[in-house]
């Protein structure tokens, strides 16, 4: 059959792209070939045409010209062409002459692509073979979705994010102090349910002011890509819904508050993830419900996943820490009284665990512990603590499984993580420096004439949004309004007689200018006012940072401060300074004015005071004396201690003395009283919740077994010495330039033959500076880093997969024992498991390959001739002399795969079993424990216990019908020595 005749079909060796042709004409000297697909016709010599003749055998599937699909069963010749008979998908006897064939035909599977003379270079198919296998091992492993992001590697920030996202739908408020890295936290929690397929869509929404910085970390911490939405991006899609335009969509929350229309879009979308930053804004009560929080509710009913973020959980007390509970799970979280109820039983609960560290421990320990036990399981533990016949082991078994349940069944430690500085440690020392400065005679004036209810004053102050609070403690406030009332703005600017500004002039003329300064104040006028003062009077340059400029003018003021040799030593912020933005490369903080709420207070100083801050951090205060700022500068220190550590009490007791405290501003007499009871008060409220809930949150938030086993997955993959030899390989194949600049950095390039874009080396980019070290990695911003989860590794394993790349070679080999002429087949099968990515089926069957080698009489070689061994004898050999050997070898290829692919089908079944074992181990554990933790622990939501359930059915049937799939083929041709 390999004479030309019109009517049979061919392909093209040399341009497989056309698709199938026809034989339309035939003579003595040339042939052309119409191929329909393409509408494209070629006429070739006879002698030396590049065709190859497609045949099909008994076993294979082929598509029809009227869209049905032949399994063939027998073919026959008839005046040089071919009739194929066989059956339709319904089982039904169909006949089609080849001419029949579909034009459209593209041949991908690897056994077309063999038969019909496609042959790929071999080290393509040794790519093809690592890339399955990596592919592989990845998806089992633990670290998978961690261990990509460019992060440090911090106990608390991993254990939450993997505790986290192998949830079915996730609802937590991730509560750490400032400083302990809730966006990290966050991001990796997006990112492995991204990459997992857990979640597809996300919804992320942040402060104002903090969105450019929610875009520049998702991409460069995590490189994800980002859809920044606002208003003018949103009308120019029309009628067309907005939030509809990218897979995660990053907005402000003031922008999506104020705007109905909008919201009504985003509620219409289908997401699987909310994120909502600085959480503890959204206003609620038993009485009256905010915008913004009636907006997140509604969200949050139509949204699966839920991450709430606030440092403050309970900044305005416990009533707003239960509003942000109840988002989360309104059904467990309804009724306020029954709440604080509960939060009063921890402190037992508490006890409790700390008894079990000293079991047998005496009456009083043993009547803590069982207190606090209901069911057989802990009484059984409990008993095999007391057994004086039990061996040390078996207590330390027991200690920490009882330990376990009884923090994961109470408390609010399931929906609720907060790390605090004292229980991570590793944080800088606080110096407070406090400079008492003149008081200027015309804030004095003020101050007096605010003591004695000048009711005109306090007009002009209100019509200036001044209440009496704040005109007392920014007095340069108040003189700015009282001046426009009087002078019409006519007289001196404030700045020219306050002696903060010449202080804060002389600070940053003198030696202390060397070191980069932040300076926060409470208003965006004072801040603009202030910078100008710096600017007229000393020629200083100071950017500064507020909530009216634009995100681009933002993020040009931080950069500017940022930069080590050209960058400003001075940044001014408003109050928003103290939220969200990081500035711990600098280490001198000035308070040129106090916030009255110890949680601003807090914030503000947790600018500097984060991990990765490598100095003490040194606050500076200058301040008016006699003032009522001084008086509440009195208060934070030797009342809160609030400039040493983080006042974990500081709203509750600004709430329960706060009245105290304005009064005290006018006059101090009772200061000194004040500050002891605020002391007393400030001591039992820690010590209250040092008994009980702060104690649960803490030990929940970061369990350090299991912290350390997710950060030794993530360093085994850091140090996988797979990934620089597999990416070096790949790079070289696809066509990337690589040059090594030395000590661990290397630029990456689009070399001039690139088979195809890749993330970040389009045609024409100049490409991007990697290395393969993290640490190198978090010293420059400018390098990216190359992990198994980088994108454009990533993108190399996926292409290699999901193509025909690389799925049929043909090799020689030389060797003395192994006589030439001898054919043997390189198969490798593939598992073939379709089932929803949201599944991450990946966990238990990930796509596996099995290799079969046969020799030409069908043994089996395989566990005798390893890859890497065969591989590395293998020669490499012409196209056209390969095609030939497979013309002259069809019939006997055919039946080797046939019995390759009885090999294979021998090894399912134990992947299969051992699949499904796992599967079930590991999900019938955690829904043991989740159906234990429901009969005590109301958090635990019915719907997470059937979402649970339906997921362990749809795997159970998803890996029973598993198959095995032809992934890729190489033939192997013996040669003798002297044989080329």
């Amino acid at each position: 059959m390999s004479d030309f005749f019109p009517g049979q079909r061919w392909i093209s060796d040399g341009e497989t792209e056309l698709g199938l042709g026809t034989i339309l004409t035939v003579d003595a000297r040339s042939v052309t070939v119409l191929f329909t697909a393409s509408q494209e016709t070629r006429t070739y010599s006879v002698r030396q045409a590049p065709l190859t003749r497609v045949v099909f055998g008994p076993g294979d599937r082929i598509d029809t010209a009227d869209g049905y699909q032949l399994s063939v069963e027998r073919v026959e010749e008839q005046d040089g062409c071919v009739i194929y008979h066989g059956q339709d998908t319904d089982g039904e006897p169909l006949t089609i002459g080849e001419a029949k064939l579909s034009d459209s035909m593209r041949f991908h599977q690897a056994q077309d692509r063999l038969l019909t003379g496609q042959v790929d270079r071999n080290d393509w198919f040794e790519l093809r073979y690592r890339s399955l296998h990596h592919h592989q091992r990845l998806a089992r492993s633990p670290a998978l979705g961690l261990a990509g992001p460019r992060i440090d590697l911090i106990a608390h920030q991993l254990y939450i994010a993997d505790e986290v996202s192998r949830r079915q739908s996730p609802r937590v408020l991730l509560a750490d102090e400032v400083g302990l890295g809730k966006t990290i936290e966050a991001g990796l929690i997006l990112h492995r349910l991204l990459l997992t397929g857990r979640a597809s869509r996300a919804l992320i929404l942040v402060p104002a002011s903090l969105t450019h910085q929610w875009l520049i970390e998702l991409l460069r911490r995590f490189s994800l890509s980002v859809t920044l939405l606002d208003e003018a991006q949103s009308e120019a899609f029309g009628d067309d819904n907005p939030f509809d335009s990218g897979q995660c969509i990053l907005a402000s929350q003031q922008w999506l508050f104020a705007n109905p229309h909008r919201q009504r879009q985003a509620e219409a979308c289908e997401w699987d993830l909310l994120i909502v930053d600085e959480a503890h804004h959204l206003d609620w009560s038993p009485q009256t419900t905010g915008p913004g929080y009636a907006c997140i509710e509604r969200l949050s009913q139509r949204i699966a996943g839920l991450l709430l973020l606030t440092a403050t959980p309970e900044q305005m007390g416990l009533e707003s820490h239960f509003a942000r509970l109840r988002l989360l799970d309104p059904d467990r979280y309804h009724d306020l009284d029954r709440f604080r109820a509960e939060e009063n039983g921890y402190a037992a609960v508490a006890e409790a665990i700390e008894a079990l560290a000293r079991l047998p421990g005496d009456a009083a320990d043993r009547d803590r512990l069982g207190a606090v036990i209901d069911d057989a399981d802990g009484e059984a533990l409990a008993a095999t603590l007391l057994d004086p016949e039990s061996d040390e082991a078996q207590r330390d078994s027991a200690r920490r499984q009882l330990r376990e349940q009884l923090l994961d069944r109470h408390g609010t430690g399931r929906v609720m993580f907060r790390n605090s500085r004292r229980h991570v440690g590793g944080f800088p020392e606080r110096h407070l420096h406090v400079s008492e400065l003149p008081l200027p005679d015309a804030y004095r004036d003020q101050f007096d004439e605010l003591r004695d209810g000048n009711d005109h004053m306090a007009a002009q102050l209100s019509a200036a949004d001044l209440g009496p609070r704040e005109a007392r403690l920014y007095p340069e406030a108040a003189y700015r309004a009282l001046d426009d009332a009087r002078h019409d703005g006519a007289g001196d600017a404030w700045w020219r007689f306050d002696s903060r500004v010449d202080w804060l002039i002389e600070r940053l003329e003198t030696a202390a200018a060397a070191h980069k300064t932040l300076v926060i104040v409470h208003r965006r006028q004072t801040a603009v006012e202030l910078a100008e003062a710096l600017r007229v009077r000393a020629g200083i340059a100071a950017p500064v940072f507020h909530e009216a400029l634009s995100l681009v003018e933002r993020d040009r003021a931080a950069a500017a401060f940022a930069e080590d040799e050209d960058g400003c030593q001075v940044l001014i912020c408003s109050e928003i300074g103290s939220e969200g933005r990081n500035f711990q490369f600098c280490h001198h903080l000035v308070m040129f004015d106090l916030p009255w709420h110890p949680d601003l207070l807090e914030q503000r100083i947790g600018r500097l005071d984060r991990i990765g801050q490598l100095h003490p951090i040194d606050i500076h205060v200058p301040m008016l004396s006699p003032s009522p700022a001084g008086v509440l500068l009195r208060w934070y220190r030797d009342g809160l201690d609030a400039f040493s550590a983080p006042h974990a009490a500081g709203g509750d007791v600004l709430e329960a003395l706060g009245d105290a405290l304005l009064e005290a501003l006018d006059d101090d007499s009772s200061l000194d009283a004040l500050i002891e009871e605020t002391r007393t008060f400030n001591d039992a409220r820690l010590a209250e919740r040092e008994a009980g809930r702060n104690r649960l949150l803490e030990w929940n938030a970061c369990r350090p077994e299991r912290a350390d086993a997710v950060i030794s997955a993530v360093v085994e993959q850091d140090n996988d010495k797979a990934l620089p030899r597999y990416v070096d390989q790949a790079l070289d194949i696809f066509g990337v330039d690589s040059r090594d600049l030395g000590n661990g950095l290397m630029h990456l390039a689009p070399g001039s033959h690139m088979l195809d874009s890749l993330p970040g080396l389009a045609q024409g980019d100049d490409g991007f500076t990697a290395t393969y070290s993290r640490a190198r990695a978090l010293a420059r911003d400018d390098i990216q880093r190359l992990s198994w989860e980088h994108p454009l590794v990533s993108a190399l394993l996926e292409r290699v997969l999901e193509s025909s790349l690389g799925n049929t070679a043909l090799a020689l080999l030389r060797h003395p024992s192994i006589p030439g002429g001898r054919l043997m087949v390189e198969l490798v099968f593939r598992t073939h498991c379709p089932a929803p990515k949201s599944l991450q089926l990946g966990r238990f069957l990930p796509d596996t390959g099995i290799r079969v080698l046969l020799d030409e009489s069908g043994t089996n070689l395989s566990d005798k001739v390893t890859f890497s061994g065969l591989s590395r004898n293998l020669q490499r050999v012409k196209k056209g002399v390969a095609r030939e050997l497979l013309k002259s070898r069809h019939d006997q290829l055919r039946a080797l795969l046939r019995q390759g692919e009885r090999e294979a089908e021998r090894e399912l079944p134990t992947l299969v079993e051992n699949a499904q074992q796992q599967m079930r181990d590991t999900l019938d554990r955690e829904l043991a424990r989740l159906k234990a933790l429901a009969a005590r622990n109301d958090a635990i939501r019915e719907d997470e216990l059937k979402s649970l359930a339906d997921e362990r059915h749809a795997l159970d049937t998803a890996i029973e019908s598993a198959t095995l799939r032809l992934d890729a083929v190489r033939v192997i041709v013996t040669v003798d020595n002297e044989q080329r």
